[in-house]
């Protein structure tokens, strides 16, 4: 599917281009059935920022706080607006192809938007900065946000250099959010 814009993507740079595509090999190369159940399922938890609202609700019912549930959703309302309708609509990026039209497991859709840039690993690396926050296991997050940005290779719903760019996104809409608008008003 074509788009309507035509600002340079990750795959006007010809090294970065190359790399996508032997990455984009190795995934269709190396499939495995559980390990496809695996990434499809990540994948589809992390759709519409659920994983991350669901974590983010843990952490404010477990914290006696309440309204962290709102300020999570609220920055992920905002980077999801950012990310998958404003940048999103500013690139003209394709998917990877796949090789069939075959429905797709676990009720994972094929989007229609511009793979660039990931707006799985963008929401998960924003979740990243924020649940790291007063983390005694900061690791733990960015290793989580690592899952599901990989997933979203390892489906062919997106390039490797579109989830580096997610990532990358995700690290500083995080670091904004931090300071706009962090998820508690408690000092740790």
């Amino acid at each position: 599917m074509k788009f309507p814009s035509n600002l340079p993507t990750p795959s006007d740079i010809p090294a970065v281009s190359s790399l996508d595509d032997a990455i984009d090999a190795w995934c269709r190369d190396h499939r495995h059935p559980v390990a496809d159940k695996f990434f499809y399922g990540v994948s589809s938890a992390a759709d519409h920022s659920l994983l991350w609202n669901v974590l983010v609700a843990a952490r404010g019912v477990r914290r006696g706080e309440p309204s962290m549930i709102l300020r999570g959703a609220a920055v992920f309302g905002i980077e999801s607006a950012l990310t998958n309708g404003a940048l999103k609509s500013l690139f003209n990026r394709e998917r990877p192809e796949v090789e069939s039209d075959e429905a797709l497991p676990m009720g994972m859709r094929r989007p229609v938007t511009s793979s660039f840039p990931s707006g799985h690993a963008t929401a998960a690396f924003t979740a990243a900065a924020l649940l790291s926050k007063d983390s005694k296991h900061p690791a733990l997050w960015y290793g989580i946000a690592g899952v599901v940005a990989g997933s979203r290779v390892y489906t062919r719903m997106h390039h490797a250099s579109d989830v580096f760019a997610g990532a990358a996104l995700g690290a500083l809409f995080g670091a904004i959010a931090i300071r706009v608008l962090p998820l508690s008003r408690k000092r740790r």
